[in-house]
């Protein structure tokens, strides 16, 4: 993928959009379709903060020159030209990121990557905003994830050893306002994978997940059988059944790209119960 011409200094004003805008320079690479919709999130965000300062309009322009030449270097990729895959995408792979990241941190591997995993998954959930409101799992994820990073991050600073899984959240800790102090550790340029504790969304580890709310089918077993009751009669289906079942078949279609078996089987069985039942 050809090289994006540089932004300008980033200005004051846009400091909350700073780490979205390093995540999607790390991911023009290694995933362009994650590197895109931070740059539209970022724009986004930048439009509500400051759209008249002069080096305000002048960054939003430069950012909005780099969406437009993505967009054209990905042509017809459906993960941009369909709302419906590129949410799909963009769940799957901060839900990734966030189990790799969780997965070390419940067995006590604390380092570098798995806070850079923790604090980028909660990024990639504040992207995701881009196609509307945040479901409640993807709202907790985002708060623990972003008080994880927090935590180990300034555990380790301070020379402490953090207490592995989940803790529970301080909830007089505001971690918005900490979002600096998880950040502050991790690399600048994109941390390529190199060793066994490296995320890499295509090589995963498995294991079994419990304490937080991780969404229905992400550990499930492979071969979990349809338990989808035969239509009983006559169902009608609205067209907005028909289009959250053509959601569950996208997002199915999106975790079979990472390999992800348990997570499309999931997918798929909510799909089919609500044909059939017209309930889900």
């Amino acid at each position: 993928m050809a090289s994006l011409a540089p932004l300008p200094p980033l200005p004051a004003q846009f400091k909350s959009i700073q780490h979205h805008l390093r995540t999607a320079q790390e991911h023009d690479k290694r995933d362009p379709v994650v590197a895109y919709y931070c740059r539209l999130y970022a724009m986004q965000t930048g439009m509500k903060i400051d759209s008249k300062t002069p080096e305000c309009r002048k960054f939003l322009s430069k950012l909005m020159d780099q969406l437009e030449a993505l967009k054209k270097q990905l042509g017809d990729n459906e993960a941009i030209t369909q709302e419906i895959v590129g949410c799909a995408h963009l769940e799957n792979y901060a839900l990734k990121m966030f189990l790799y990241a969780d997965n070390e941190d419940r067995a006590g591997r604390f380092h570098k990557n798995m806070i850079k995993s923790f604090y980028t998954a909660s990024l990639l959930i504040d992207v995701i905003t881009v196609f509307g409101e945040l479901t409640d799992e993807n709202v907790k994820h985002r708060k623990y994830a972003r008080w994880k990073a927090t935590y180990i991050h300034n555990c380790l600073k301070n020379g402490e050893t953090p207490q592995a899984g989940p803790v529970g959240i301080e909830e007089d800790n505001d971690v918005e306002e900490n979002e600096d102090a998880g950040a502050a550790s991790l690399p600048t340029q994109p941390t390529q994978p190199s060793s066994s504790s490296t995320y890499d969304p295509s090589n995963m580890p498995s294991g079994n997940y419990t304490g937080i709310q991780i969404p229905p089918g992400a550990h499930a077993p492979a071969n979990t059988p349809a338990e989808v009751p035969h239509s009983t009669g006559d169902i009608r289906l609205t067209p907005e059944d028909f289009a959250r079942a053509q959601k569950y078949c996208k997002y199915a279609g999106s975790a079979l790209q990472y390999e992800d078996v348990s997570t499309a089987v999931q997918n798929l069985q909510k799909a089919l119960k609500l044909l059939t039942t017209g309930r889900e």
